[in-house]
């Protein structure tokens, strides 16, 4: 498994080694020691998996007492996807890194707990698979809405293809106002704001 560094030096991209021949591929998706090793010591308890439509923007979703590591990848179709660093004390808070996961590139993206998580469909249909590092908590969710001009993100442009965000999206609140992770503890805080 190749290690690709991004913008975040805690968010890693990882590319497996690929064996073909005339019978289709195969690679190795995950193995828990390496994975511990040289990217994180966590252990995932959930996998998740979701089906999308061409123009459907997710998220940006993160939950504060039981903060979530995610190890994203793309299975059909591409992606791209977005975290924003929400840990208050950390070198690059407030800062956001986007990639581009899909079938064909077959990159997995890391991003650690304290995150802001998120990603725009590209392709007709996306299907994305998702490890995580704590349970699902619909009673602990918080999202930031996805075009909060604080932030900036980049997302990139589709001509004619509309856009789709759920209500709950829509209603999302500002960078400014999150609830953010102390860096250090990575314990859940009430600090608004940079």
């Amino acid at each position: 498994m190749k290690i690709i560094h991004t913008s975040i030096a805690d968010v890693k991209l990882l590319e497996p080694q690929v064996f073909g021949d005339e019978r289709g591929h195969f690679f190795e998706t995950f193995r828990d020691a390496w994975f511990k090793q040289h990217i994180a010591s966590v252990d995932f308890v959930q996998d998740n998996q979701s089906l999308s439509t061409q123009g459907t923007l997710r998220g940006l979703h993160y939950q504060l007492q039981q903060p979530q590591g995610k190890l994203v990848r793309v299975i059909a179709g591409e992606i791209f996807d977005v975290c924003v660093d929400l840990r208050l004390g950390s070198p690059t808070f407030g800062q956001w890194t986007g990639q581009y996961l899909s079938a064909n590139n077959r990159r997995q993206m890391w991003i650690p707990a304290g995150f802001a998580h998120g990603f725009y469909v590209l392709s007709a249909t996306a299907v994305c698979h998702y490890r995580c590092s704590d349970y699902y908590a619909p009673q602990d969710e918080h999202s930031i809405r996805w075009n909060d001009t604080g932030l900036g993100i980049d997302w990139p442009k589709q001509n004619n293809v509309p856009l789709i965000i759920s209500d709950k999206d829509r209603q999302a609140g500002s960078f400014n106002d999150a609830k953010l992770f102390d860096f250090n503890r990575l314990t859940a805080g009430n600090v608004h704001g940079k």
